[in-house]
């Protein structure tokens, strides 16, 4: 049984009535991945709304950080795993499965991460992720200090938190819209 057709309960804006700017990004996106994230249309309800999370989403995802863009796509399956967040659960597990070459990695990320072969790092990165999401209020200064003993240095915690942060954010956002992840995503690194 395939996913339900819509993108947003909400609705979507027809493209071409887009902004120049976000029509060269829609562009971008059709040239580089055949397609345009769902997240962008459902977002392009409110242009100015749009800019600022792909600007975001960029900055926590892209720019320098010790966290490897694999690492902060592993915390994003695993925040949305935790939120139960379905487009984010398929969008980031395939790009888990993309960038680490393992399909079985970005599964393990969706289903359970505890059952994966971690690197004691990357371990005390998702338990963080997975405590800050489900249980923000028990963060203590011992959980920070795992982190530290981990390897992760005062910038690295704040890359993480922002990075679960933001999935936090944008689960909540794909939930309230039914927000309905793109076909392709299904089909990556498989």
């Amino acid at each position: 049984m395939p996913q339900p057709d819509h993108i947003s309960k909400l609705g979507v804006p027809d493209a071409a009535t887009l902004d120049d700017d976000l029509k060269m990004i829609w562009q971008k996106c059709v040239e580089k991945l055949g397609f345009v994230p769902n997240v962008y249309s459902a977002y392009s309800l409110k242009p100015r709304r749009l800019r600022n999370f792909m600007a975001m989403y960029n900055e926590i995802m892209l720019s320098e950080s010790r966290l490897t863009k694999l690492e902060r796509e592993m915390v994003a399956v695993v925040v949305s795993s935790a939120n139960r967040c379905y487009y984010c659960l398929v969008a980031h597990g395939a790009a888990v499965r993309v960038l680490s070459g393992d399909p079985e990695l970005g599964e393990m990320m969706a289903l359970n991460y505890r059952v994966a072969k971690l690197e004691p790092r990357q371990r005390a990165m998702l338990d963080f992720a997975w405590k800050l999401t489900a249980t923000p209020w028990l963060i203590e200064d011992a959980d920070r200090a795992a982190l530290c003993a981990a390897g992760f240095d005062e910038q690295d915690v704040f890359d993480l938190a922002e990075t679960v942060a933001f999935f936090n954010l944008s689960n909540r956002m794909a939930s309230a819209t039914d927000m309905m992840p793109n076909r392709e995503y299904h089909q990556a690194a498989r």
